[in-house]
């Protein structure tokens, strides 16, 4: 789930990350994996996207894995064949503290190649640096501070100043999303309003993204897990039935399970 928020915001608002990731308030379009490769590593879960001089490869991660630099060398050759005279920015972000040794790793080295990739760990990041676009506002909470509910009181009252109100509920539902990787729900429920987040297009494509697995499945494990996923971002047991479907009496269970 979260990898694909941070997809969705990489789409929504790429300059806010171009400044955040490149360091320039550049324009970029999406760079679809099929132009790289007619058997992608994995396509639901990077974000690709290219101007005219850079093509930006990053991956949202909340847990470590051993196999994440051979995939950043191996994408690094994809990239670079078809467009070779790009600059190439390759950066792994990790959402969730780890004391692993693979949040560290910067390189993939086997035989003669050595290829580097850039790594950055959130829980290191000065929170005001995502307190300054509409775009990085959900990633604010995930950085070093230790007055957590502060910082998500300081997001909502940025939230708020959003003129746009389909922007602002994309922020605040991304943002109560990923939340939900630090702070427990009852917290996220004092602070973020969440009557701006029903017209949210990351809610609808997790709840129709649910549904059609739970169609193509024959049953309702699809729609359970996009309840999960809402609840673990802080959202009512009520607003959950409401946007999934499920009755009341299911997602309280799905909720007993969760806190158990």
């Amino acid at each position: 789930m979260y990898d694909n928020i941070c997809k969705f915001i990489a789409e929504e608002f790429s300059q806010d990350i171009a400044t955040w990731l490149l360091g320039e308030a550049i324009a970029l379009v999406e760079l679809p994996v099929k132009e790289l490769s007619l058997e992608p590593i994995r396509a639901d879960a990077i974000v690709l996207r290219q101007s005219s001089q850079v093509v930006l490869h990053a991956e949202f991660q909340t847990e470590p894995s051993a196999d994440i630099p051979f995939r950043m060398a191996d994408y690094f050759l994809l990239i670079y064949r078809r467009y070779p005279s790009k600059r190439i920015r390759q950066i792994v972000v990790y959402l969730r503290p780890s004391g692993s040794r693979l949040v560290y790793q910067t390189d993939f080295a086997t035989g003669g190649m050595n290829h580097q990739f850039e790594v950055i760990r959130l829980w290191e990041q000065p929170p005001d640096l995502f307190l300054s676009a509409p775009g990085l506002l959900p990633f604010a909470v995930l950085a070093h501070s230790e007055g957590k509910e502060a910082l998500l009181r300081e997001v909502a009252r940025k939230v708020d100043e959003i003129d746009s109100q389909r922007e602002q509920a994309n922020v605040a539902a991304s943002a109560s999303l990923l939340v939900g990787l630090v702070l427990g729900k009852e917290t996220i429920h004092q602070i973020l309003r969440r009557d701006i987040m029903r017209e949210s297009v990351i809610y609808q494509e997790l709840i129709e993204e649910g549904r059609a697995e739970g169609k193509a499945e024959g049953r309702a494990e699809g729609l359970q897990e996009v309840a999960r996923n809402l609840l673990a971002g802080g959202i009512s047991v009520e607003r959950v039935a409401g946007f999934t479907g499920l009755s009341l009496e299911t997602v309280r269970e799905l909720q007993a399970q969760m806190d158990n």
